[in-house]
């Protein structure tokens, strides 16, 4: 090869080097992703569904089970479907002993995760009443003994659930806004959503809390008249909790551990975190911390959102 024919050569290498960098700049590798979709009856499954579906998500209601892998490799294979939810649950009947070994099928094909719905027992009698619809286990049983038959039906799909949320306080307006913030997905920025939340110990620890913090060692502002139907949101609360030097100490630790944990959650492939800080009776103390954790992680960079479960409205 002459001179003249190996810098033509070069020329051309360099040329598909360019190209093929312009193409992977402007055609990002698809994320593909399934949920799927469980739980309680009376929890609020499709209305989640329904959150999924504005997301952008192929949405599924009732698929047979023994089609889900099929479904999956084919969500895999499609050119014009990204993401997917399915909603499966107790109508599958007998054959929900095989969701287990289905899901690690699943899982071989694409990145699936189990977003698991329940609430307690009598949020769902409520529901029940309301709606004046029978309950899918039957309905030879009282509504009471359908639900209790139900949870331990689920029970071991509860078990292998990425996801278990707690509806019980819950409107549909508030599922949706969780569902977005865990699932939303954004072009730019950090990947994981993170959720600062409060609750009382009195009112039972967040099935959903990834890691949760007792902040009931601070002076509680519930003793003093003046603050006692505020809550943390409010200046005063604010200033009077934020007063204290072990307040201080705590947001300061407390963060710096988080900033040390994040990265590495990030690099483990986790997309959601749920922090919760607990205080007597979720009013005061934990809501307030709750917000300071939330500003000073977005300080970071991180997208944070705010749940308080047991703060008065």
């Amino acid at each position: 090869m002459t001179r003249k024919q190996v810098k033509k050569s070069s020329v051309k290498s360099s040329a598909k080097k360019s190209r093929k960098k312009v193409v992977e700049a402007v055609t990002p590798e698809l994320r593909r992703e399934l949920v799927i979709l469980t739980g309680l009856s009376g929890s609020g499954k499709l209305s989640a569904l329904k959150a999924f579906e504005d997301l952008g998500y192929y949405s599924v209601d009732n698929l047979p089970l023994e089609l889900v892998p099929r479904f999956a490799d084919l969500v895999r294979q499609s050119v014009e479907i990204e993401r997917a939810a399915l909603v499966v649950d107790v109508r599958e009947g007998m054959r929900l002993d095989e969701f287990p070994a289905i899901l690690k099928k699943v899982r071989k094909v694409l990145p699936t995760r189990v977003l698991f719905l329940e609430a307690s027992e009598n949020a769902l009698i409520r529901r029940f009443s309301e709606t004046r619809r029978p309950h899918p286990m039957g309905r030879s049983d009282t509504v009471v003994k359908s639900i209790r038959a139900e949870r331990k039906r689920l029970d071991p799909i509860r078990n292998v659930a990425d996801i278990v949320l707690d509806t019980t306080k819950f409107n549909v307006h508030d599922l949706r806004a969780h569902i977005n913030s865990q699932f939303e997905r954004e072009e730019t920025g950090r990947g994981l959503m993170i959720s600062s939340n409060s609750f009382g110990f009195k009112n039972g620890v967040p099935t959903e809390a990834d890691l949760v913090f007792d902040v009931r060692f601070l002076p509680n502002p519930h003793f003093i008249p003046e603050f006692r139907k505020l809550t943390g949101k409010h200046p005063k609360v604010a200033k009077y909790v934020m007063g204290f030097p072990q307040t201080k100490e705590f947001l300061d630790k407390t963060a710096e551990m988080l900033k040390f944990l994040l990265p590495h959650y990030i690099k483990e492939g986790k997309s959601y975190l749920t922090v919760a800080f607990g205080c007597t009776g979720g009013q005061h103390r934990s809501v307030f911390i709750a917000e300071e954790m939330r500003k000073r992680l977005e300080q970071e960079g991180y997208r944070v959102n705010t749940t308080h479960r047991d703060m008065p409205t």
